[in-house]
This record gives structure tokens, C-alpha cells and sequence, in this order.
């Protein structure tokens, strides 16, 4: 299944597009697609209200804006240097352990909105990840079979990157990753049974129609179920939260001339199975 979130900017309305591009209104089932949905056995609620014919189409949607698939996530969790060639092309040693940081959830836009490129930025950066969405609540867990099962779904995310700002400023990374629509999701929280195989998913990324990025999930230093796992020993994960995987090679931090971002760009983003993404940036 494919969950959307349609319409403005705090007023966004639950959906499911179907494979035949059909678009069903669950506003009846769950005010929204959060937490409290995803850990209510959410993909087996729905399969059954369809079946019923209870969920009515969403009449109008391909003219409504796309928001981020999941409400505010209560936190985003985040993993660097998760790709060999990425570590290599930034100059950074091969990471024993998953590198681990928080972003704001606040950052966290639809897939078409516009990127505000911060005050006093001059090394804005673009970074195609594959976003895992928690469905169940997640501690001390023992093995991958148990931390893809507490998977709800996968999407797209753009975890956007101020470099001064992460790797000059401070020792940790958090403000150079916390700006304001830092974090497009979607356009879609596909569901964990529609990816048998998160390991087998290719990413790409272009900026103003150049081939940027092209990686594969399948070169991942820690997989998704070693990050999940992980992660639970020293965080409670909650349903709803969003864990970025890491990006491949391909950043402007590892480019020649490192050709940043700047206002009027634009940044296609996609992985397999999970929908695409454009966003242009503009100044905040």
C-alpha cells in the first residue's frame, strides 16, 4: 500500500493510492497517517475497509498539494557515512559503528515543497536517503528478523545538508542538518510488504537535470535491520519516527569545485519502488 498525506500545510487529509492510481479518502478510518495509525495494525484496517467498499475515493486530489506521508515524526534519527564511497569522497575513515544523529522533525516537508536555502549559507548540499518509518515500538532488540519487523513502510527522504554549518560550527552535526524544510519525505510511506528487500533498492539524484547520485541500498556499510537494531539499544524507537539511512557518493562536499546549492536550483530525487521527489530552492 501506498499512504499519502494530501492537501495544505497543516491541513493535510489521510489517502491511499491504489495500483491503479486510484486515490481513496481514509479520513474515516484515522484523522491522520501517524504513529497511532501505523502501530494499529494500519495496513490490515484498511485491506478490510476496502474489501467493505467503506473508503470512498478523494475527489480532487491530483490538485492538492503532496505532504510529507507520516505527521511529525518524534524524532528523526539519522546515520552518516553509511556508504563506502560516500565515506571515501569526503575524506572520512570507514566507521566501525553507525554514526548517529538527530534532526529536527521540524524540517520535515512534503516532496514538492520548496527548499529554503538558511541565512548566511554558502555550502547547501543535497542527499538522497532511503527513509525507514517505525510501526511498532522498538527496544533492546535482538536480531534483524525483529527489527524489520518493527518496519511500517519506506519513502523517499532528502536529507539536505548545510556543510559549514555541520562540520565547521560545532562538533556534533545536528545544526547543519536541522534547517528549516531540511527533510522532504514521499510522496508516498510505501509499506513494508510491498519491500521484501530493503537492501535491494537503487537511488538516484539529479540538480538541475545533471546526474548527481546513483547508488544502490545494497552498498550499505550497516544495513537497515543492523540500524534498527542498534538503534533500539540506546533510543526507544516509537511508531512514526523516521530513521535516514545514509547517502551514496555523489554530494557536492566530494564533487569537484563543489557546486553547492544556490536559489533557483532545482533537485530530482528517487528511489525504486518508492516514488520521486522535486524540489526547488529558494532563500530563506
Amino acid at each position: 500500500m501506498k499512504f499519502q498525506r494530501l492537501g495544505d500545510a497543516g491541513q493535510e487529509r489521510p489517502a491511499l493510492l491504489s495500483d491503479g492510481g486510484l486515490t481513496y479518502d481514509l479520513s474515516a478510518l484515522t484523522p491522520d497517517i501517524d504513529g497511532a495509525f501505523l502501530a494499529g495494525d494500519a495496513v490490515q484496517r484498511v485491506r478490510e475497509a476496502l474489501a467493505a467498499g467503506e473508503v470512498p475515493l478523494l475527489e480532487g486530489a491530483r490538485d492538492l498539494r503532496v505532504g510529507a506521508p507520516v505527521a511529525r515524526p518524534g524524532k528523526v534519527v539519522c546515520i552518516g557515512l553509511n556508504y563506502r564511497d560516500h565515506a571515501e569522497e569526503t575524506g572520512a575513515a570507514i566507521p566501525p559503528r553507525p554514526v548517529v544523529f538527530m534532526k529536527d522533525p521540524g524540517t520535515v516537508v512534503g516532496p514538492y515543497d520548496d527548499v529554503l536555502i538558511p541565512r548566511d549559507s554558502s555550502r547547501t548540499d543535497w542527499e538522497v536517503e532511503l527513509g525507514v518509518v517505525i510501526g511498532r515500538r522498538a527496544r533492546y532488540l535482538e536480531g534483524p528478523v525483529d527489527a524489520l519487523g518493527c518496519v511500517a513502510g519506506y519513502a523517499v527522504s532528502h536529507d539536505v545538508s548545510e556543510r559549514e554549518f555541520q562540520l565547521d560550527f560545532s562538533s556534533q552535526w545536528d545544526i547543519g542538518k536541522s534547517c528549516e524544510t531540511f527533510n522532504p519525505l514521499g510522496p508516498w510511506l510505501v509499506t513494508a510488504d510491498e519491500i521484501p528487500d530493503p537492501q535491494n533498492l537503487a537511488l538516484h539524484l539529479a540538480v538541475n537535470g545533471e546526474k548527481r547520485q546513483d547508488g544502490h541500498t545494497r552498498d550499505m556499510i550497516f544495513q537497515v535491520a543492523r540500524i534498527i537494531a542498534y538503534l533500539s539499544r540506546y533510543m526507544v524507537l516509537e511508531p512514526g519516527d523516521v530513521i535516514n539511512t545514509g547517502t551514496p557518493a555523489g554530494v557536492a562536499l566530494g564533487l569537484p569545485g563543489t557546486p553547492y546549492l544556490r536559489p533557483g536550483d532545482t533537485v530530482e530525487l528517487s528511489i525504486d519502488g518508492l516514488g520521486s521527489q522535486r524540489q526547488t530552492f529558494d532563500r530563506a
